[in-house]
């Protein structure tokens, strides 16, 4: 399916656009070895040999609406500054090509994923792209996201959720990913690498063994199994949420970032 995807793709790109994709890199999922097909998106960095132009862009739409990548397109300036604070650039969600705002995958944590597990498709070798990621910057990105993204989420919903009938039955994509999401950043802020959502699971059964089992039905939900969440559920994934982020602030938020 990949290796599919991937050569229509280039194959799209060459015929519409010659010589403008000069390196076509595989990073989420697919790069961490955690792919499910019809689960998982296909994740690339693709470099360009010029800023698109509103023909290109075109061009681009109509690849884009008939091959399943989703791609965050690097003019040459971009490509060599490894920018982390979202600068404006094309990029690609589920098909729909977006351009003129922010690019919300240009952070440290893309940097990462490349430097350490970025997949060559096109291109030189990841060792030869120069990428910078300074471990620091990564650190505090993902300290960031804990307290004002996901806490922040879950205090939002949480007086609505808890005003629902505790049994009713949840949406498990949404359950899944209050669990699985912050204990991939905690264990960034860490380790200074990345794991899969799979794999969080267990780190975050290691970390707060009260909720082992929420995790542990996450990530069979994630390995495609029949599973149900319930609103008590989703309430101890908000919790969880809050555990993850307040420990790993009083571990690796003072300078240095170690423990």
């Amino acid at each position: 399916m990949i290796d599919t995807v991937t050569r229509d793709y280039l194959s799209a790109a060459d015929a519409a656009l010659p010589g403008f994709v000069e390196g076509f890199y595989l990073v989420g999922s697919v790069a961490l070895g955690a792919y499910q097909e019809g689960r998982s998106d296909i994740d690339a960095m693709v470099f360009t040999s010029r800023p698109a132009s509103p023909e290109d862009l075109d061009a681009l739409r109509e690849i884009h609406a008939k091959v399943p990548v989703d791609a965050v397109y690097l003019e040459p300036a971009l490509a060599r500054a490894w920018p982390t604070d979202r600068p404006v650039a094309p990029f690609v969600v589920d098909g729909d090509l977006k351009t003129g705002k922010p690019c919300g995958e240009l952070t440290p944590v893309v940097w990462l994923i490349l430097q350490r597990h970025g997949i060559p498709v096109r291109g030189p070798a990841v060792a030869d792209l120069g990428v910078r990621v300074d471990p620091d910057v990564v650190r505090r990105y993902n300290l960031d996201n804990l307290r004002e993204y996901w806490q922040g989420n879950a205090h939002n919903f949480r007086g609505y959720v808890a005003a629902l009938p505790a049994d009713e039955v949840r949406d498990t994509v949404t359950v899944a990913w209050y669990v699985l999401g912050p204990a991939r950043l905690h264990h960034t802020a860490a380790t200074g690498n990345i794991i899969s959502k799979s794999e969080a699971g267990p780190y975050l059964a290691s970390l707060f063994p009260e909720y082992a089992e929420l995790a542990d039905r996450a990530v069979r939900h994630r390995a495609g199994e029949d599973v149900a969440f319930r609103t008590t559920d989703l309430l101890m994934a908000f919790d969880a949420v809050d555990a993850v982020a307040e420990d790993a602030w009083r571990r690796f938020g003072h300078p240095g970032g170690t423990p």
